[in-house]
């Protein structure tokens, strides 16, 4: 057997990455990718540390015509003189070294006793995935002016003395991010916009503003965020529906004789608005970090509600019997903006997308819930009119758990036994997955989330309802538990259903990659159309794709052993042509070719059709001819009398299709 010369493993093969060289090998370690914004967040977010110390009032970001961006703040200035230990300018250092920076000391003496920043990673990753950047600093009666490219010193600082408007304080960063770094180079305006407002909001009497400089024009636009009311001015300027009673707004922060064992200055402030319908808005921050994907200082503020409404309700003896009441039955319905200060935040991960820190649950609830408890006990109408909404919407839950009541002869229909549901009843997350066979059904239940995903396993073929008579079709057992299921009435298309009763936002048909699997979506797809033609009109109903084939590659240069999952034979090719460039040898892989889910096992289905983030999941909606084009061609296609049609369909397209035997 042939041997292939393996690479010496010696002294010398280790590699130490020096300077901002871990950044430029592995960006997405460090920041998003997608786009640059992030990078300048970190810019914004220690101008925004400076108003947070208090030594702060205004940011002013700049777009600028040359494609840079500039940050300036009127803080304390970044220090230029020397490090005591390592003799470099210290403006240098925080531009260039990973883990330097003023934000790891807390409490009193440090720099900043609330920050967001907290590794001294941030702005030295900006500099390492920039072209260019350029800082100024106003300090003690002086400008100092720096210079980097690539994250190397280009123009080494100079310091000279302030003269007439330069007596000022504060810095300004100007900075071109390199396109190579990023899968798109241009700054997302609407998510820039929301994050300037956001740092006005959480600061009232910080000025925050944007100015726009456009190519060959001489005036720039600017827009200007200055919020004296805080958070309540932002949540009602955004509700999109009416509050039910006037907002709860609060803040509270640990003194120096906290018994709670809180940090002196730790604390929250909210603002929470209830309402009967529409979108709930939530944001959360943790030092003026938007925390888009919550965490525990989310879970301290739901805790703190639940507990105060669930109190007030047994003081006042308001729940009717049999009824329990949830967390969500409180949560579902509230709006928040939430700005929470915690000491040494852990976040998950570098971009700080949720808080992970266990105190900040008990912190932001220890807070809350007196407060509310005593806003209620002080405001008992309002109490009761919330008590009533928490109460209704606990009821809702428990009648969509138990049973859905449906027109059929007499009696009710209670939810097909062999449903497995879901816990949430949030219509925006809520999913059922039509699956095809009881084997599969068993791996989907396992594998799915229980909180948003249902399965409904179906038996056989689903029967052909193109030319079935509506007041027929629940004579279909595996029709009738699907209507059921889903709890919207059969209806053609110029009907006005009743589609209040909808459980699940997404009606997922899951089958087979195979021809078998491709038939039952005909079938299941035909129901759809003919009888529940404004689910797909509202992009209720939707394809889930599994794969066909699971590719064992092996380790490859720098890249370590996998599963591939590929849909189809041109996939398929598409990824050993990926892998032949990557090094590995022909045939140094295996092929799996899966003849159903059945045979996936329930990590398998998470992980290719059932994850949100990992699947691939299709909608359903009319074609461009509309219903009746649509209608026409389904026809031809499904009709009993329409063998001739479809006969000579196939003779004249049949050599286009390829046959799976």
């Amino acid at each position: 057997m042939p041997t292939t010369r393996q690479a010496a493993y010696a002294e010398s093969s280790i590699r130490v990455l020096k300077g901002l060289e871990p950044v430029k090998q592995r960006p997405g370690m460090y920041t998003r990718t997608d786009n640059p914004l992030h990078i300048v967040q970190e810019v914004i977010d220690n101008a925004a540390d400076e108003a947070l110390a208090g030594f702060g009032h205004r940011i002013a970001v700049t777009l600028h015509a040359d494609g840079s961006i500039g940050v300036d703040d009127d803080g304390r200035g970044i220090p230029f003189g020397l490090h005591p230990e390592e003799q470099v300018p210290v403006l240098e250092i925080v531009f260039t070294r990973l883990h330097a920076g003023g934000k790891f000391d807390k409490g009193a003496g440090g720099a900043y006793s609330f920050s967001g920043g907290l590794h001294g990673v941030g702005v030295s990753v900006t500099n390492a995935l920039a072209r260019r950047l350029q800082v100024t600093v106003w300090r003690d009666g002086q400008v100092a002016t720096l210079a980097f490219a690539g994250g190397d010193v280009v123009e080494p600082l100079v310091v000279r003395k302030a003269t007439g408007s330069e007596r000022r304080h504060g810095t300004r960063v100007q900075v071109w991010p390199d396109p190579k770094y990023f899968e798109s180079a241009d700054l997302p305006r609407a998510d820039l916009l929301h994050l300037l407002r956001s740092k006005a909001v959480l600061m009232p009497g910080v000025t925050v503003s944007l100015t726009t400089e456009k190519p060959g024009h001489k005036d720039a636009e600017t827009q200007t965020w200055l919020y004296q009311g805080g958070l309540k001015d932002y949540l009602q300027q955004t509700l999109a529906a009416d509050p039910l009673i006037p907002l709860f707004e609060g803040a509270q922060y640990a003194t120096a004789n906290e018994t709670e064992n809180f940090a002196e200055g730790e604390g929250a402030a909210w603002c929470v608005a209830f309402t009967d319908d529409g979108a709930v808005l939530r944001e959360s921050y943790v030092n003026l970090i938007p925390t888009v994907a919550g965490g525990t200082h989310e879970s301290g503020l739901k805790d703190g509600l639940f507990g105060a409404i669930k109190g007030f309700i047994e003081l006042h003896a308001l729940l009717p019997k049999g009824v329990k009441l949830m967390p969500e039955d409180v949560f579902s319905r509230a709006s928040f903006v939430l700005s929470a200060k915690v000491l040494d935040p852990q976040f998950q991960g570098q971009i700080k997308e949720r808080l992970n820190s266990r105190d900040a649950l008990r912190l932001v609830s220890a807070y809350v819930k007196p407060a509310l408890e005593l806003w209620l006990n002080q405001h008992v109408e309002w109490g009761k009119k919330l008590a009533e909404l928490v109460i209704r919407q606990a009821q809702t839950r428990q009648r969509a758990a138990q049973k859905v009541e449906k027109r059929r002869g007499s009696g009710v229909a209670v939810l097909p036994g062999k449903l497995t549901d879901c816990e949430s009843r949030d219509l925006a997350f809520n999913e059922v997955f039509l699956v095809e066979g009881d084997s599969a059904g068993g791996s989907a239940k396992m594998g799915r989330d229980k909180e948003t995903q249902a399965v409904l396993p179906l038996r056989g073929k689903v029967l052909n309802t193109w030319e079935v008579e509506r007041d027929r079709l629940f004579a279909n057992n595996e029709v009738h538990d699907i209507a059921v299921a889903i709890g919207v009435d059969p209806h053609g298309p110029a009907d006005e259903p009743d589609l209040s009763g909808l459980r699940y936002g997404k009606v997922c048909i899951l089958s087979d990659a195979d021809v078998d699997g491709s038939h039952i979506q005909v079938l299941l797809l035909t129901l759809f159309f003919r009888h529940f033609p404004r689910l797909i009109e509202r992009g209720h109903v939707h394809i889930a794709r599994p794969p066909l084939f699971r590719i064992d590659a092996p380790a490859r240069g720098k890249r370590p052993a996998a599963k591939l999952y590929v849909l189809d034979e041109g996939e398929l090719e598409a990824a050993l042509d990926k892998l032949r460039k990557e090094g590995a040898r022909e045939g140094s892989w295996s092929i799996s070719r899966f003849k159903g889910l059945g045979e996936m096992n329930a990590e398998q289905l998470w992980e290719t059709t059932l994850n949100p983030e990992t699947r691939r999941l299709l909608p359903v909606s009319f074609a461009t001819p509309g219903f009746e084009g649509t209608a026409a061609a389904m026809t031809r296609l499904m009709g009993k009398g329409e063998a001739a049609a479809r006969r000579e369909l196939m003779e004249l397209r049949g050599d286009q299709v390829e046959v799976d035997v």
